[in-house]
């Protein structure tokens, strides 16, 4: 067998490998540990103390705040952090896996946009991968996340409560079971109070998109009298729409936001949000990543808090904490 063919294989590409060959390479890489650079050797040993962060687009505030809760965990461990943005790509993302091993890392951070990563080559290396920001298990491998699906139904029985009774909903494109657990529960809290679903705008993770999403919201027909968004930066964009319209928020339409960012607590009005809690997920996933036990492939499921401000109409001009964050 070529090592041009193994090339192919390790960087899923530029040449595409039948799968009968591709599982003869992933089992020839597993039976010989083989490490594609000289840190192999100190990878084996267990000195690298360095582990790989992969996430999907660091513009994004929430995973600005996970990253920087992440490093902060490791350095508590004596461990250094290679950090890479995979841009959304399924491409890239892969091929940062790869220069991950190639760095001689003891283990992977991933934080995909994709239900069911590629990992193969990471796995036929013997390089633990632990998924973050998981709304589900994945088998063979730890996972961290949120209780997506009933931070939501909490969010919007909040705004419920408030007498809203057409309450839309503006999400992402992409995002897998993460950005599905959250519209469900949106549909579980309306469902449980006998509510019709109201408008749904779908657009792009960012404030360009919250901004596209409001202006589209106010051209419908009958426009709802609160939002569920499903992300803070979405949110931001969302709100600057209301604002060039002349809405006056929450009066004329309230908002809660998910995700609980630093960035929602300084918009106006102030977001109330579903928080993440971010650096309690970030200790969790470094500790399990360095776990060679029955516990190195559980998920850990933490609940969300309701931050309460001023978006949803309840006017509190400092942080009111609803509901208390815990594992699960």
């Amino acid at each position: 067998m070529s090592s041009a063919v193994v090339s192919y294989v390790v960087n899923s590409g530029p040449r595409n490998v039948a799968p009968e060959t591709r599982e003869r390479v992933l089992q020839a890489i597993e039976e010989l540990g083989y490490r594609p650079n000289a840190s192999a050797r100190a990878l084996k040993r267990g000195v690298s103390e360095t582990i790989g962060l992969v996430i999907s687009d660091i513009t994004n505030p929430y995973f600005s705040e996970y990253s920087h809760a992440i490093e902060e965990a490791a350095a508590e461990r004596g461990l250094s952090v290679i950090f890479t943005n995979s841009a959304l790509a399924v491409g890239p993302e892969r091929e940062v896996i790869y220069k991950m091993i190639l760095r001689g890392v003891d283990g992977v951070l991933l934080a995909s946009t994709l239900d069911e990563p590629d990992l193969d080559v990471a796995r036929a290396a013997g390089i633990p991968v632990l998924l973050l920001d998981r709304a589900r298990p994945v088998v063979g491998h730890a996972s961290v996340g949120s209780n997506f699906r009933e931070a939501s139904r909490i969010a919007v029985e909040h705004l419920i409560g408030h007498g809203h009774r057409r309450i839309g909903l503006v999400t992402g494109f992409t995002g897998g079971a993460t950005t599905t657990d959250r519209e469900e529960g949106w549909r579980d809290a309306l469902a449980e109070a006998g509510l019709e679903p109201g408008p749904i705008i779908r657009t792009h993770f960012t404030r360009e998109g919250g901004f596209e999403a409001g202006t589209r919201m106010l051209q419908l027909e009958l426009t709802p009298t609160a939002v569920y968004v499903l992300s803070d930066q979405q949110s931001i964009g969302y709100l600057n729409a209301m604002h060039q319209a002349g809405l006056q928020l929450p009066d004329d339409m309230a908002v809660v936001s998910f995700d609980g960012t630093t960035e929602s607590k300084f918009s106006w009005p102030p977001l109330t949000v579903m928080r993440q809690p971010v650096r309690e997920m970030a200790h969790a996933a470094v500790e399990l990543l360095g776990k060679r036990d029955a516990d190195s492939h559980v998920h850990h499921c933490f609940d969300s808090q309701l931050v309460v401000r001023q978006s949803c109409g309840c006017g509190f001009i400092t942080d009111h904490v609803d509901s208390p964050a815990a594992s699960a």
